[in-house]
Parts: C-alpha cells; structure tokens; sequence
C-alpha cells in the first residue's frame, strides 16, 4: 500500500492516520511492520505522543512507561521509553529508567491501540496486551493523550 510510504506517512495528521490504519488489513499491517518501515512508523508515533499528551489530564502523574513492541524483522522486540513527569511527556528510543509500567504488545496491537481501533482493557483480557507493574496505570493511560479515531 503506497499510502504506507515514509515520505506520506510523515504527512499524515492523527485522524489520516487512525483512518489508514483502520482500513488496512491486520495481515498488510503485520507485513508493514516486519519490514524496513517498522522503525519510521514507530518514531512517527512515539515522536507525535508529547504533542497528543493531555497535561490537564495528568494531574501529578509521574511514571515511566516501556512500550515493548514484538515482530522487529530481527525477531527481536522494539523498546520506546515514556516518561511523565511535571505536566510533560517525553519519549526515549533507548530505555533510561525502570519503569513503573512495561507494556508488551505486537506491532498490529500497537497501532491498533495508538489509532484509537482497539479497546486496550479487552486486549489485556484476551492476552494480546501484557502488563507488568502499575496496572492502575494502564487502565487509565489513554486518558493522558488525545488519541484520534478514525
């Protein structure tokens, strides 16, 4: 899918991108995600996520959040690192800190979650999201950003 390409995929606002995501195929994401355009992708969401941070929402919050997502074409795992603290949102590629709350998911599930197309409290129930620490953090972190649907 050529909407998929770096150069439009930086382009896309939160809704177009909530949009492609919901009218890709799981198996075409899936491919897209174990390819050379994983990390684009990743660094697109992870790099728009300060911007989409709802301060108003967080109130004291200070956490430090490790997303793990699964499938790197290596059959490894991608690690991004959030941390929430005094009001602001900042994103690590590289993990600092221990976090209080460690997701692990597959990149379908990722984008899924991030575009606003899926429930994440159904998919820790049905084992496609894995928590580990502040579960009480999890249960509300969608509530800190402003995550589009499509």
């Amino acid at each position: 899918m050529t909407d998929f390409d770096p150069a439009n995929f930086a382009n896309l606002g939160p809704k177009e991108f909530a949009q492609l995501v919901k009218s890709t195929p799981d198996s075409k994401l899936a491919e897209i995600m174990s390819g050379e355009l994983r990390g684009k992708i990743l660094g697109e969401v992870f790099g728009r996520m300060p911007q989409i941070f709802r301060a108003d929402r967080a109130g004291s919050t200070n956490a430090v959040i490790h997303w793990n997502i699964t499938g790197a074409p290596d059959g490894g795992t991608d690690t991004y690192e959030v941390v929430i603290a005094d009001g602001t949102c900042t994103v690590n590629e590289t993990p600092q800190h221990e976090p209080r709350l460690a997701l692990t998911l597959g990149p379908v599930e990722f984008l899924k979650i991030v575009s606003g197309g899926a429930n994440p409290v159904m998919m820790f129930m049905t084992g496609k999201l894995k928590a580990k620490g502040d579960l009480g953090l999890a249960a509300n972190i969608a509530n800190l950003f402003d995550i589009p649907k499509a």
